[in-house]
Order: C-alpha cells, then sequence, then structure tokens
C-alpha cells in the first residue's frame, strides 16, 4: 500500500511516497493518470530497475490501454492514443550524445498537445524543453522512495490532484 510521506509541501509543489511493494509504483501511476492534462511533459528520474516503466505502465492501463507496455530503450518512442490523451512514452538511454535528441527530429513531441512522458531525460539535456513534472524514483530497504515535483502551474495542480486523491485512498490519512 501506498505510503504518503508527505501530501505535498506548502506551495502544493512535491509528493514523496513510500511504495512497498511494485504494485505500489503501478497505482502511483494509475492515480497520476486522472491528474494529466494535454500538453504535459513529465520527467522520470531513476536508475535502471527503479520502476519508471512500471510507473508508464500503471498510467497507461489507468487510461484504457490494454495492450503490452514495454521501455522503449531501442525504439526511443513508443506513441499511445488513449481515452482523452495521445500519450508518447520516450527512452533516452541508449543516447550517446544530447545531439542525438536533435538528430532524431523529436522537438515537434514536445510542442504538441501530447503527454509526453521521458525516462533519462539528462540523456537529451540541453536540447529538451523543461518539465511540467519530474517523479524521481530510487530504492529502500523495504520497496521505494518517489518524489513527484511540480515545476509549473499545471505541474503543481497534478501534484496537488493527487495528493487528494492518494489521501482519499489512504485510511491512514
Amino acid at each position: 500500500m501506498i505510503e504518503l510521506l508527505n501530501a505535498a509541501d506548502d506551495s502544493g509543489a512535491r509528493l514523496r511516497a513510500h511504495l512497498p511493494a511494485e504494485a505500489d509504483t503501478e497505482a502511483i501511476g494509475a492515480a497520476l493518470a486522472a491528474t494529466l492534462r494535454p500538453g504535459l511533459r513529465i520527467w522520470l528520474q531513476g536508475n535502471l530497475g527503479m520502476g519508471k516503466t512500471t510507473l508508464t505502465r500503471g498510467l497507461l492501463r489507468a487510461l484504457g490501454h490494454e495492450g503490452k507496455v514495454k521501455s522503449p530503450t531501442y525504439t526511443l518512442i513508443e506513441p499511445y492514443v488513449v481515452s482523452r490523451l495521445d500519450l508518447y512514452h520516450f527512452d533516452f538511454y541508449r543516447f550517446n550524445s544530447p545531439e542525438e535528441y536533435l538528430d532524431a527530429g523529436l522537438d515537434e513531441y514536445f510542442a504538441g498537445q501530447g503527454v509526453c512522458v521521458v525516462e533519462w531525460p539528462d540523456k537529451a539535456a540541453p536540447y529538451l524543453p523543461p518539465p511540467d513534472l519530474e517523479i524521481r524514483l530510487e530504492t529502500h530497504d523495504s520497496g521505494r522512495f518517489v518524489e513527484i515535483d511540480g515545476n509549473t502551474d499545471a505541474g503543481r495542480t497534478c501534484v496537488i490532484e493527487l495528493g487528494k486523491a492518494l489521501r482519499g485512498a489512504d485510511p491512514a490519512s
């Protein structure tokens, strides 16, 4: 069960939680799905195996995607037309230099109304536009910690709505 460590900071821009099991990582992605708006840019940060794709899978399942969800490590992008949104899942892990982002011609995705979810965004810096939401996953003895920061008004709104939804699902809050 997701354990909120703080529902949001004073500005509503940060949420921290403990995710004891893989299912909790998927569940927080599912809860996040309800807060998404067209044009959001979401950065997923964390080492290999931290649950970035698992979180994305939960998000996509909650939006109605029933097919397979895999990390686009080799394809760079997996597009999904789900529910009310176009969602683009990127993985830049294999980039050897940030210029590969420019060479791939991916700018158009970030300029439109699709939701862009990016694994390994640092590999495309400084060319990637800044995120609305930044999600960091790290290991802990008993699962993972997630920290979600809203960096724009749209991102902060998502964090506030997510915190409210999770508090409603958490009988301890």
